[in-house]
């Protein structure tokens, strides 16, 4: 009997019934939520034509708001995933450690930033120190906010990404490398590291998702990000909801877009893998 025999036993004729009914029940629950979300949208006037003509017929929609609003969304998550990956590095590999008191220092940095909120985060670091400190200009104090805590959640995600994929590699490729005289810092510098990112690769791809998504918290401490920018754009334009609508479409297109990414070079690396 096979291990995954074990684990798992196929759904019978009844269980597959019991599927069945349960999915179409959820479905049927999802179709009447949507109705009633619509007949609410309609009976306010929300989904009338006029309040969406001004995507079409008005390009200052998007030079004025929606592509600033995506400018702020992109710089934040940019910044914040780069310097993300920089810290993810550092205290991931300070978990692996054989210095025990650097392992546990590292360890408790990554687990405390990975427990707190994002959005408390962000809030301590705006009221608490860029709003009321000179370090960057006022006008830069929100972003600054946004990437602090975008940078130390992710970080956090991010080092533990590389502590686990240096764990599942085949321990016969530390032991050659010790084999040949290599000090076990260079081994994890020389050949653990870099299999590991490759590994960690699609994981990455998928992480800017989560860091593109959490950036629309600095609608909380004014940060100019797409929710931020739509918020003022249906304000001017008297369409509320058409206008969060459309930032939750184009948030959609970018997310999916960048999920497939990570599907595709998941899929790349498991071929090069069968082939090795």
């Amino acid at each position: 009997m096979s291990t995954q025999a074990v684990l798992f036993d196929a759904p019978g004729p009844k269980a597959r019934l019991r599927h069945k009914i349960f999915t179409v029940i959820g479905a049927l629950i999802a179709v009447g939520i949507a109705y009633v979300v619509y007949v609410q949208f309609e009976a306010a006037g929300q989904l009338q034509a006029f309040m969406w003509e001004p995507f079409v017929t008005d390009p200052e929609v998007w030079t004025s708001y929606l592509i600033p609003g995506l400018k702020g969304t992109f710089t934040a998550a940019a910044i914040s995933i780069v310097l993300a990956v920089i810290f993810g590095l550092l205290f991931g590999m300070g978990r692996l450690s054989p210095f025990a008191p650097l392992r546990w220092f590292c360890s408790v940095i990554v687990e405390f930033f990975r427990s707190v909120p994002v959005l408390l985060m962000m809030v301590f670091a705006y009221f608490g120190y860029f709003a009321t400190s000179n370090i960057v200009p006022n006008q830069h104090a929100p972003l600054a906010a946004v990437v602090t805590a975008l940078t130390l959640y992710n970080g956090a995600v991010i080092a533990e990404l590389v502590r686990s994929g240096v764990h599942g590699l085949p321990s016969g490729q530390t032991e050659a490398g010790l084999a040949v005289g290599l000090t076990p810092g260079q081994v994890l510098r020389s050949i653990q590291l870099p299999q590991a990112l490759t590994a960690m690769l699609p994981a990455l791809v998928g992480q800017l998702v989560v860091v593109l998504k959490d950036s629309a918290l600095g609608y909380g401490i004014t940060y100019l990000e797409l929710l931020n920018w739509s918020k003022t754009l249906g304000s001017a334009y008297a369409n509320t909801v058409p206008a969060y609508i459309v930032a939750g479409i184009l948030f959609v297109i970018i997310n999916y877009t960048l999920t497939k990414l990570a599907v595709y070079l998941e899929g790349r690396l498991k071929k090069k893998r069968a082939k090795a």
